[in-house]
């Protein structure tokens, strides 16, 4: 059932030279770096069939591992590769060259076989800094929440749906360049960010473009696009690759500024600055957090190989331009209710490709940027979270007030889902309790890409002035067993909350709905609730009810109709005031 191809030689001179010069890069032999034993490598000396054979032995192993405990960074050294990746949980693909192009790899997929050609949950899985470069002029990426494409070259057509045109509900995409068309089909949502294409098929409910050229013009609700020419100020996430010497660093892309598609082309090189994989502390799992914390304040970065780790204590980052990633979705849990992460009110750092996962305990945060105190200004060099997902939830019981409290200032948030679960083990209103999935009170913070999902109460809560969101989705709790139950004195809580003493925020393509198969009858006031002042701005928004399994009585404030009924049409506005 799942999308496969047969892979043929292929034809014709220019295709043959191309490839031939792909096979003959020399990669330098690199100095021993121990990345784990879920780190797989590939180099281009190897045989097609050994290479396909273990892609398709750690899929078969992930295709439907949705709450598994194994974890794999798919690691390709400069070459091309004749092979079909199928991508399953838990699972990223990473070129290991400087440019996307260095890594050349046939197919690249995602399909839903697995799941009844239903792609709403294929979370959790990612690819990097490939050129993919398909037999049959298509590539097909039909993922969910927390599955993010970055700096990938397609040569033709990506398809962002299952075969058969199932539901999906993804989606994210950056630095990336689509030769030929983007196909959403039954895609629900997409946030597409400073990437190229060459055109853009359909949309369904919420389709938001910052920085993207040869983007569909604004024409909010009607077809259901909302365009921005450039986005104010963006950073690249940091990767792995290996140098000419043969050395891995880990490269830091520049901050930009009014931005529009790659950082790269075909010919040119992101700018930025590279630092060796020697000044990081590779983690594997079994390591304690004091042993983590020890090597933070003896000035290491760090990078956590695909596993999962549990923190008896919280991880401190208190020095400047840190940086902390994972590889293959490494997974931090947080023990005995204590917080799993706190970064101090400094300047640059960079969290990327994280997932924290409450404890069974109830922590009262799970990441904490700045402290409650922090006042400092970081616009020339701020702080960035990159791919970093939340799960309450799940794989087993989990329980946090909060997920992410951003409090420092200038903070760039590009891509998080922050979800509470509402299906799998230790799901339950008095189960995995969570309160909000993201409070920012920081100042002129910037959201790109902002996926939270069925808290149980605010599922975002903006205190600080000066903050921008580029997409927004939600789904509200699908558990409130009765209207009493999830709030007194109101009909439950609005999806995102600007609070009523803000003067300044704006925010774009923000979609919220409901689904309350617990009771039906359930009713949400609003999805969005502002204060009516002339600095708070929102632009395309709306709400939907799924098969019309409860109400959200209003979009805005007091502004739009109820989303309600079985035909799941959405209700919209597209500015407030």
């Amino acid at each position: 059932m799942n999308f496969r191809r047969t892979l043929q030689p292929r034809v014709g001179s220019l295709n043959w030279i191309w490839a031939a010069a792909l096979a003959a890069l020399s990669v330098p032999a690199q100095a021993a770096v121990d990345l784990g034993p879920n780190v797989v490598i590939f180099d281009s000396t190897m045989s097609t069939a050994a290479v396909q054979a273990k892609l398709d032995q750690i899929f078969a192993q992930q295709e439907s591992n949705q709450f598994g405990s194994n974890r794999y960074a798919l690691l390709f050294k400069p070459g091309h590769y004749q092979v079909n990746a199928n991508v399953g949980f838990y699972t990223s693909v990473m070129g290991a060259g400087q440019h996307p192009k260095d890594v050349a790899i046939d197919a690249v997929t995602v399909d839903a076989g697995w799941f009844g050609g239903n792609a709403t949950q294929n979370f959790w899985r990612s690819v990097e800094n490939v050129t993919v470069t398909p037999i049959d002029g298509g590539t097909r990426w039909a993922v969910a929440q927390a599955a993010p494409m970055r700096r990938v070259w397609v040569k033709g057509n990506l398809n962002l749906s299952p075969t058969n045109y199932g539901w999906a509900s993804g989606g994210y995409i950056a630095d990336s360049l689509i030769d030929a068309q983007v196909q959403p089909y039954s895609q629900q949502q997409w946030f597409t960010r400073d990437s190229q294409v060459g055109s853009w098929l359909n949309g369904v409910w919420n389709m938001v473009f910052t920085g993207v050229i040869g983007a569909p013009a604004n024409s909010f609700p009607n077809p259901v696009y909302t365009t921005i020419e450039k986005s104010p100020i963006t950073r690249e996430k940091p990767y792995l690759y290996i140098d000419g010497a043969g050395e891995y660093q880990v490269f830091v892309p520049s901050l930009r500024t009014n931005s529009a598609g790659t950082t790269w082309s075909p010919t040119g090189q992101t700018p930025g600055q590279s630092v060796p994989l020697t000044k990081f502390y590779v983690a594997k799992p079994g390591v304690t957090a004091a042993q983590l914390n020890a090597q933070l304040k003896a000035g290491m970065h760090l990078l956590f190989t695909p596993g999962i780790y549990h923190l008896e204590e919280t991880l401190l980052v208190k020095r400047a331009n840190t940086i902390v990633m994972g590889m293959g979705y490494a997974t931090l849990i947080p023990d005995n209710g204590v917080v799993a992460m706190k970064v101090a009110d400094v300047d640059g750092v960079k969290i990327a490709s994280i997932l924290f996962d409450a404890g069974p305990v109830k922590s009262p945060l799970l990441l904490q940027l700045g402290p409650k105190t922090s006042s400092g200004s970081h616009a020339g060099n701020p702080t960035s979270l990159q791919d970093v997902f939340f799960r309450i939830g799940g794989a087993a019981v989990g329980k946090a007030v909060t997920s992410l409290e951003v409090n420092s200032n200038d903070v760039l948030i590009d891509h998080v889902w922050a979800w509470r679960a509402d299906h799998g083990a230790g799901v339950g209103w008095n189960l995995n309790t969570a309160a909000t999935g993201v409070v920012v009170n920081g100042k002129n913070v910037t959201a790109y890409g902002l996926f939270v999902e069925h808290y149980q109460k605010y599922q975002v809560r903006w205190n600080g002035n000066g903050g921008r969101t580029y997409f927004f989705q939600n789904e509200m709790p699908y558990d409130p067993p009765t209207q009493a139950a999830w709030r007194s004195g109101a009909n439950g809580y609005a999806a995102y909350k600007v609070n009523d003493k803000v003067t300044s925020h704006e925010a774009w393509g923000l979609g919220s709905y409901c689904y309350f198969n617990v009771n039906p009858d359930i009713h949400a006031d609003r999805g969005f609730e502002v204060p009516d002042v002339p600095g708070v701005k929102l632009h395309s928004l709306s709400t939907v009810s799924l098969g019309g399994v409860g109400t959200i009585d209003r979009v805005i404030n007091n502004t739009g109709e109820p989303a309600q009924g079985q035909g799941t049409v959405p209700s919209t506005v597209t500015h407030y005031p």
